[in-house]
């Protein structure tokens, strides 16, 4: 593996567990499944983080689990403040049949964990690293062959 491509993994790697740090501080974690979702892969031409794409919302049509509602319900403590109203997995069911019907989007001003960290500016940052150690890698490259032909 090239310097550029330690570095790019380094810095992916970086890039993950700051994305997931910034997704537990939001608020937005509840089974703290989409975290463990978050992974660096390496691909033919590049490093690239993928992640479930449920944190940008979901779509109306197909019927979320209730049982990751009921655990989200538990967790937040809503259980318990309707237990005598209705039951958690009656709640949990009414809620999936609703997303299902109109979808679920994030509340308005949550920002996007991946957005929050994965800023232009670290993206640059990230760029001119690899660019360097790539550059130098380069210019070693050219100057041994320059001194293969010279001699």
């Amino acid at each position: 593996m090239s310097s550029a491509a330690q570095i790019l993994q380094a810095e992916f790697t970086l890039l993950k567990k700051d994305i997931i740090a910034a997704y537990e501080a939001s608020g937005m974690a509840t089974s703290g499944n989409w975290g463990k979702s978050v992974q660096v892969v390496s691909l033919p031409n590049g490093i690239s983080i993928m992640a479930d794409g449920y944190i940008n919302g979901r779509k109306p049509g197909k019927v979320p689990p209730s049982e990751a509602i009921e655990a989200w319900l538990i967790k937040k403590g809503i259980a318990a403040r309707v237990r005598d109203d209705i039951s958690t997995s009656s709640l949990a069911f009414l809620i999936a049949r609703k997303i299902a019907k109109k979808g679920w989007q994030p509340k308005p001003g949550t920002q996007n964990p991946v957005d929050a960290v994965a800023t232009p500016q670290r993206i640059q940052q990230i760029i001119d690293k690899v660019g360097q150690a790539h550059l130098a890698t380069f210019t070693t490259d050219i100057l041994n062959s320059l001194n293969q032909i010279s001699v």
